[in-house]
């Protein structure tokens, strides 16, 4: 990456984005720091208030594994890609901008917690204890609200539309959980196909 160091007197402003697309935070990148962040992955900045290099998460075990890298038109600043873990702000806030977007990511984490964290009483966490098996009660839910689907199209009423495809999108996100496939996967591979 060539980037202007000079600029900004050795540091450069870093937006740090969900891979939703959802704002994290704005920090700082030296050459150190970006070098480390390539190397092992996760994000490495420049704290001001300390003076030094900080691995994001160090402390707070909320960590960010980095997905792309860019700069912009200038060369002086940079926008990382991460997959977040936990809250990104030291508030306790999903971003230091306040709550995350509702989104097909949040969804996925939320289905995902009922997943690890079972909840009596929860459908998504019978959908993953079904007696017939996991899988196979997500495929038939995925089956019928696709039938459905197709019917409410065919009827040509918008409202019956969206609500079909919220419902198919749902029982979507259920399965990728149950095989621990995050939706930034499946978006990686449509940004491939776009190209």
């Amino acid at each position: 990456m060539n980037i202007d160091w000079k600029k900004m007197n050795g540091i450069a402003p870093t937006v740090i984005q969900c891979t939703d697309g959802q704002v994290l935070t704005l920090c700082y990148s030296t050459p150190e720091s970006l070098a480390k962040t390539i190397e092992s992955g996760e994000l490495w900045l420049f704290s001001r208030s300390r003076n030094r290099l900080a691995r994001k998460g160090e402390s707070s075990g909320n960590t960010q594994r980095v997905v792309d890298i860019k700069t912009d038109c200038d060369n002086d600043s940079l926008l990382i890609k991460v997959e977040q873990k936990g809250p990104a702000c030291h508030t306790g806030r999903f971003s230091c901008f306040g709550d995350r977007d509702y989104s097909l990511a949040s969804l996925y984490d939320a289905v995902l917690d009922r997943k690890q964290n079972p909840k009596i009483g929860s459908y998504t966490t019978s959908l993953f204890t079904d007696a017939k098996g996991a899988t196979n009660k997500i495929l038939e839910k995925l089956g019928e609200e696709m039938t459905e689907l197709i019917i409410a199209s065919k009827d040509g009423k918008k409202e019956s539309i969206m609500e079909e495809m919220a419902d198919l999108w749902y029982f979507c996100i259920v399965l990728l959980a149950e095989k621990d496939i995050p939706p930034s996967d499946i978006i990686r591979i449509l940004e491939a196909r776009r190209r």
